[in-house]
């Protein structure tokens, strides 16, 4: 039993001290996939979410995104602050809240010519009922630690 816990001991202390310096540069050069990888522009057209592909990409606002294709790809680059989700592509009433929490790339809202994802498929219709959600959100967003 005792041996168990020394090497428990001993992987906890690994983990801590050497896994973060060896991985430092690293990590900071990871991007998150932003919508589980569904192409932002295929919200705008053909006006549903669909698939992108690895073979498409392209990074903004510390996220890398994927699309179907290469033109919607540039079209996407051309203009990336019109196509991207708000808030990075995380929940839209979560971000109300002041929390960042993934969303469901088939939960999603094109208001005002923005792009809104939510945690779930209730989200849209809550947003259009209560467009406080969507203001308090913006605060939230705006107040935000940057992280760089």
């Amino acid at each position: 039993m005792l041996n168990v816990h020394r090497r428990f001991v001993l992987a906890v202390v690994v983990s801590i001290l050497i896994l973060p310096m060896s991985g430092t540069g690293a990590a900071q050069s990871l991007k998150r996939t932003a919508l589980w990888g569904y192409d932002p522009v295929s919200y705008f057209t053909p006006g549903q979410p669909e698939r992108g592909s690895k073979e498409f990409t392209a990074a903004f606002d510390d996220a890398m995104y994927q699309f179907k294709s290469a033109e919607h790809r540039d079209t996407f680059i051309a203009d990336p602050v019109h196509y991207a989700p708000q808030y990075r592509g995380y929940c839209a009433v979560a971000m109300s809240k002041g929390r960042q929490v993934e969303a469901d790339p088939q939960a999603w809202l094109i208001l005002n010519g923005k792009l809104y994802v939510f945690a779930n498929v209730d989200g849209p219709a809550f947003a259009r009922a209560n467009p406080a959600v969507l203001e308090t959100a913006n605060a939230n967003w705006s107040a935000r630690p940057k992280i760089r």
